[in-house]
C-alpha cells in the first residue's frame, strides 16, 4: 500500500530552490568528476579533492536548509528522513554525506 508522503511536496519545493539557487555549484560538481574521470594518473588526486570540495559546499548548503526547516516542525526525524530520501534520488552526488551532517 502506498501512502502519501507527508512532507514531499516542501521537500520538493525546497529542492527546487535549491537547483535553482545553486546551478552553478551543480554543473560545476558535474564538470569536476568529468575532469578527474579523464585526468592522468598525475592530475587525479588534485582534480578529486576539487570535486570533494564541491560536493562538500553543496552538502552543507543542503543540510543548513534541511536543518532549518527541521527545527519549526514538531516530527523533525521524519522530515530529515524525507529530505535525505528526496536528495538521494534527485540529487545522488550530494547525498553521501548528508546523512552524517
Amino acid at each position: 500500500m502506498f501512502r502519501r508522503s507527508r512532507f514531499g511536496r516542501i521537500v520538493e519545493t525546497q529542492l527546487d530552490v535549491f537547483v535553482r539557487e545553486n546551478r552553478e555549484l551543480i554543473d560545476e560538481a558535474r564538470e569536476r568528476l568529468a575532469a578527474y574521470n579523464r585526468a592522468d594518473r598525475s592530475e587525479a588526486e588534485e582534480l578529486y579533492g576539487d570535486y570533494v570540495d564541491t560536493i562538500e559546499a553543496g552538502t552543507e548548503a543542503l543540510a543548513d536548509m534541511r536543518d532549518h526547516y527541521a527545527a519549526t516542525v514538531a516530527d523533525a526525524d521524519a522530515y530529515v528522513l524525507e529530505f535525505n530520501r528526496a536528495v538521494a534520488r534527485r540529487l545522488p552526488a550530494f547525498a553521501g554525506e548528508l546523512e552524517n551532517r
